[in-house]
Parts: structure tokens; sequence; C-alpha cells
């Protein structure tokens, strides 16, 4: 019996590490959630303004613009377990110590750690794409970013009736601490290295006898900066090695991860996703402003229809495995075609004369904004190959973080012509997008891609 063999004897051991990721990743955002809407209001009771509070929320949109992307190559480089590890364990302390901020420089520390460590959803979903095979990605990932969202849903349900009782807010963040602490739990009893997917063509025919060793092999190959030496040139060209727990070889890694990022042949993926998530976020800009001007509506109604686009999103998300099989997993085509939805649901939405058809636009549009952010993350992982995963993510997360840091600007001077000029001019952003994508159509679509190389 050969190493196919062996290595399938171990296949059943990964459904339920990807379930345990699975509540990793609802508990994460379950905590976030709880803690993240009182922030403003927690803030003027420490005598803060409004200008504070906004002051508060930049920095850690700035923190997390420049920490992505070295924070995911890191987990290129010292293994995806340990750095999730850290983050999770630095990111409880940091919620912890928001709960004991009684003045607001403590509460601006707190939030500096947040920003610069709470980069959880990005590894996991790097870890998850190295324990599944490429045609399961979607599927994966659509039900990890609906586990997610189920989280984000919840969370502020228990927070409201939290922040009623005494302390509050100090009882909300010490219940995220606690929940990041069993996450952290959770992740260091994973068996993580054992269960790392092994593409079939990678497999060595061996003996009974060698079977073992080469599949211990091939799992250090997938892991191999958080296992092995980099080399160093020394003087004369005499070569001598250095392992990379001396943290200077890990810097350098890191930079080398970000150079060739940097180099790749990412950046039109990056690109639409910029112009995705920029359109995306101006069109939820002012859209409590916007449907209470138009309409006339109460904020519980307004509340509701929040609620409900989340919901659509979330079991969109059930759904991208399924989709992506009649699409024949082009997704390109698949993400073309969502994009469009969207760009024609904020054009109905800026247009709308009545509430119900703004409840079908958030229909619409909790559906093809989810298809296409799960395309999104699947075209990059797979033009970016098996290497710098954490790289890649990362990078995603620092291009959404821009967006976030304009989005706002962007939505407040057109807002001075239109109350709907935020969605209209996201719907121009996505019809940009969608102008890229079918320029770039053919180089997606070959099957014959070259992997980008990040090493």
């Amino acid at each position: 019996m050969g190493c196919v063999s062996c290595c399938s004897l171990r296949a059943p051991r990964r459904p339920p590490l990807v379930l345990c990721l699975y509540v990793v990743g609802f508990l994460d955002l379950f905590g976030v959630s709880m803690v993240v809407p009182l922030l403003s209001r927690h803030i003027r009771h420490l005598g803060g303004s409004s200008t504070v509070a906004g002051l508060v929320g930049s920095v850690y949109g700035l923190l997390q613009l420049f920490s992505s992307t070295i924070i995911g190559s890191w987990s290129d480089v010292v293994g995806r377990q340990n750095v999730l590890l850290t983050t999770l364990i630095l990111s409880g302390f940091s919620y912890g110590l928001l709960g004991l901020a009684g003045s607001i420089p403590l509460l601006i520390l707190a939030r500096i750690s947040t920003g610069i460590f709470k980069h959880t959803q990005s590894i996991l979903k790097a870890l998850l794409s190295d324990l599944i095979p490429e045609h399961e990605r979607p599927q994966v990932m659509g039900r990890f970013s609906a586990a997610s969202s189920m989280g984000f849903i919840l969370g502020p349900v228990l927070s409201g009736y939290l922040v009623e009782q005494d302390g509050g807010f100090y009882t909300t963040s010490f219940i995220c601490c606690f929940i990041f602490y069993v996450n952290a739990g959770v992740v260091w009893k994973l068996p993580y290295e054992e269960c790392l997917y092994i593409p079939a063509k990678e497999l060595h025919l061996a003996t009974d006898i060698n079977c073992e060793t080469n599949c211990r092999t091939l799992w250090k190959e997938n892991i191999k900066n958080s296992t092995s030496d980099a080399v160093v040139t020394a003087t004369n060209g005499v070569g001598r090695r250095k392992t990379l727990n001396s943290v200077w070889s890990q810097c350098l890694s890191v930079v080398e991860n970000i150079r060739g990022l940097i180099h790749s042949n990412l950046w039109d993926v990056f690109l639409i996703r910029f112009l995705m998530s920029l359109a995306n976020l101006l069109y939820y800009s002012n859209f409590v402003l916007a449907i209470e001007e138009r309409f006339n509506v109460t904020p519980r109604l307004i509340g509701y229809l929040i609620s409900y686009g989340g919901i659509i999103g979330a079991l969109s998300s059930f759904m991208v495995g399924s989709i992506t099989r009649l699409y024949n997993d082009k997704m390109i085509l698949l993400l073309l075609h969502s994009s469009f939805l969207t760009c024609c649901m904020m054009v109905m939405y800026s247009i709308a004369t009545s509430i119900q058809v703004v409840v079908l636009c958030s229909t619409v549009l909790g559906f093809s904004t989810t298809i296409g952010r799960m395309c999104i993350i699947d075209m990059e992982l797979s033009r970016g190959g098996r290497q710098a995963r954490g790289t890649l993510m990362g990078a995603a997360q620092s291009v959404i973080a821009v967006a976030r840091v304009l989005a706002p600007l962007l939505s407040g001077i057109v807002q001075e012509f239109s109350v709907c000029g935020p969605p209209r001019l996201g719907a121009a952003l996505a019809l940009m997008a969608i102008l890229l994508m079918t320029f770039i159509h053919s180089k997606f679509s070959k099957p014959t891609e070259a992997k980008v190389k990040l090493h």
C-alpha cells in the first residue's frame, strides 16, 4: 500500500478539524460584535466627544491597514497555528484591557493593541485553505463565512441586553476576552500539521516501509516556513544555516514574502477587491440616514432591514459551493455576474420610490455581495498558489482597510449633492470593476494559468 493509502487513512480527521475552525470563527465575531457597537457610547460615558470616537476608529483602521500583511506573512514564516494562537491571546488581552479602561488614554491603548493583532479571521481563512483541496475551497469558505456572520448577527443581541445592566460594557468586554481565550485553547489543541492537504500530484509512490516517512516529509514541506532553516550566505562564499527561531531571520522572511507579493501579478485581483469593497461600503455608509429621510420609516424598521440583509448574506454563504458547481468553478464568470447584480441593485436602490423596492434590493445585494466576496477570495488563493497564503489574506485585509478609510470621506462629499449620492457612486465603482473583469476575462479563464510565486 502506497502513500496515497496512508494519507487517506488520515482524511477523516480533517472534517472535525474544519468544524472546529467554523466554531472558532463564529465565537471570534460573536465576541467582537458584542463590544464594537457599544464602543462609541462608552467613549461618551468617559467624557469623550464624537471626534474622539471617530479618532479611535480611525486609529484602529490605520493599524489594520499596515499590520494585516505583516501578520499574515508572519504566519507563513513561523506557522499558521502559532501565529493564530498568539493573535488570539493578545487580542483577548486587548479586550480585557478595554474592560478595565476607565479613561480615554487607556481605551486608546487597548484599541491600538487590537488594531495590531486582531487578524484572526484572515489567518483562519489561510489555515482552512491549507486543510482542504482546491475544489472544496468555495464551499468550505462559504460555510466559514456563514458561521462567522451568524456570530456577528447574534453578538449585538446579547450585548444589547447586558448594556442595560450596571457595568454592562465592562461585563461585555470581559466576556469577549474570555471567548478569545477559549478560542486560544481550542486552537492550541488542534492537530493542524497532521491534517494538511497534500495534492495527489505531490504524493510519491512508496512501499509500506517508507510510506510514513514520505508522508511526514510532505507535511513538513507544506509548513516549511515554520520547520525549516533559512539559508544565510556568509563571507568568502561559505554558506551557513540559521534557524527561523531567530527574530532577525523571521523579519527577513516576512520582508521577502511582502516583496514577492509586490512583484506578483495579483494587483488586478486586488484592484477588483478594492473597487467592490469601496462600492459596498459606500452603499451602507449612509443607509440609515437615507432610508429615514426618503421613506420616513422608524429606526426599528431600519434595524430589522439591516438584520435581514445580514441574515440573507449568511444564508447565501451556505449556497456558495452549489453555485460554483453550477458555474463549473469558473470563478471570474461568477464574480462578473454577481458584480453585475450588485451594480444593478445599487442603481435600483438609488431611484427606489417605495420601501418594498428597498427590501428587494437588500435581498439581492445580500446574495450578490456574499457570492462576490467568496469568488475574490478563491481567485486570490488560486492564483497565489499554495505558498504565502497568509501574506495574500493579510494583503487582502489591507486592501479592505484602505476602502474603509476612503468610504466615509467620499460618502460625506457626495452627500453634499444628493442623499442618494453614495450608492450611485458605489454603482459606478462596481461598473468599473465589471469592465476590468471583462478586460482580463481571458487571463483568468486560462486553465494553465501560472501560479504566482511569492517565495
